[in-house]
Formats: structure tokens, C-alpha cells, sequence
């Protein structure tokens, strides 16, 4: 499926229903950083949003420190934030919910 890319207003509008998500790169995508307990609560968010993010086919760029994982999220193929990366980026707020 072809995801159209998002306009500010847009992507300013589905960020206001997320917690603690905001545009990145000059509105070329949305991250968030996400905090743990402790390494194995962040690591194993991280599994269960890699197979989320595989079903969806569309991968995160994320970044690991100890309990710390900080992400961003965009859509290459559209060249900026589509409704896939606010589809992923409410998986990843399920699956933190849960760790």
C-alpha cells in the first residue's frame, strides 16, 4: 500500500493525540524517546515493536542506550510522515505500555 506524506497541520493534528511524540527534521518525521526500567524492559520493547514494525513493513530508526531508546519515524518512500508512522508509532506506545 502507497502512504501519501502528511502536510504539517496534518502531522501537527495526529501529534496532539499522541503522548509525548513531536515532528523531527523539519517535519520530515516524528520521534519520541522512550525510558525503561532497566536494559532488559528496553530491549525487550524493542523485540516486540520489531515484529509489529515487520508486519507492517516499516522499520523504525531507533537507538539503544542501557534503558533508553530513543526513535524516529518516517516514511522514505513518501519523503516525509505518512499515517504508517503514526500506525507504528501507536504500536510502540501499546508495547511500552505493557513493559
Amino acid at each position: 500500500m502507497k502512504y501519501e506524506k502528511l502536510d504539517a497541520p496534518s502531522i501537527a493534528a495526529r501529534l496532539s493525540e499522541l503522548q509525548d511524540w513531536g515532528p523531527a527534521r523539519d517535519g520530515a518525521a516524528i520521534e519520541k524517546t522512550f525510558v525503561f526500567r532497566d536494559f532488559r524492559q528496553a530491549f525487550g520493547f524493542m523485540t516486540e515493536c520489531a515484529l509489529a514494525a515487520e508486519k507492517l513493513d516499516h522499520h523504525p530508526e531507533w537507538f539503544n542506550v542501557y534503558k533508553k531508546v530513543d526513535v524516529v519515524l518516517t516514511t522514505h518512500s513518501a519523503g516525509g510522515v505518512t499515517e504508517l508512522d503514526f500506525k507504528l508509532a501507536v504500536l510502540m506506545d501499546l508495547a511500552a505500555a505493557k513493559s
